[in-house]
């Protein structure tokens, strides 16, 4: 037993003279280590910044319309009707009066922009309420050619359009009815 005292003994003295080495823990870095990484906070807040006040995205109308969404119609809608809009179209040169009667689609003399399918679908049901009117006419008149019907209805109508109206010439040449 008197073993087992001394092995008591020495482990309580052993214990004693054996601590753990201190441990220093440090939450900051140094003055030295932060210049020697950078600061980057600025940076940071602008880029939250950034991310927090969204900017418009500028599109072309061909991105926008390619997208789905309608452009705004060349002509308002309020209290207009459809032959007012034709005639805006004519005057902005975006449809002329061509010299068979019908109206035709020169969008690339436009100058208020692009016709909307609104506009292109108008043209469409006019130029169709056209030839039903021909039609009828020649079924009125049976021994008159249908070219000569045609042309002397578009000839009544050519002093109708509007003033400034895109019209085409004889000859073929696009421009401006005169009043």
């Amino acid at each position: 037993m008197k073993h087992c005292g001394l092995l008591l003994l020495a482990a309580l003295i052993s214990a004693g003279c054996i601590r753990a080495p201190e441990i220093v823990m440090v939450d900051r870095a140094t003055a030295l280590e932060e210049q020697a990484s950078g600061s980057f906070k600025d940076v940071e807040q602008r880029l939250a910044r950034a991310g927090m006040s969204p900017t418009p995205v500028p599109l072309t109308p061909n991105q926008l319309e390619e997208l789905g969404m309608q452009p705004t119609p060349l002509v308002e809608n309020m209290g207009k009707t459809q032959a007012d809009r034709v005639d805006e179209l004519l005057r902005h040169h975006c449809v002329g009066e061509g010299r068979d009667g019908l109206l035709v689609d020169t969008r690339r003399s436009c100058q208020a922009g692009r016709l909307s399918a609104n506009d292109v679908a108008l043209v469409e049901r006019v130029n169709r309420a056209r030839v039903l009117l021909w039609q009828w006419m020649r079924t009125v008149r049976p021994t008159v050619p249908e070219e000569s019907l045609r042309r002397s209805w578009q000839q009544l109508h050519a002093e109708g359009v509007v003033c400034g109206g895109w019209v085409e010439s004889n000859d073929g040449t696009w421009g401006e009815k005169k009043c």
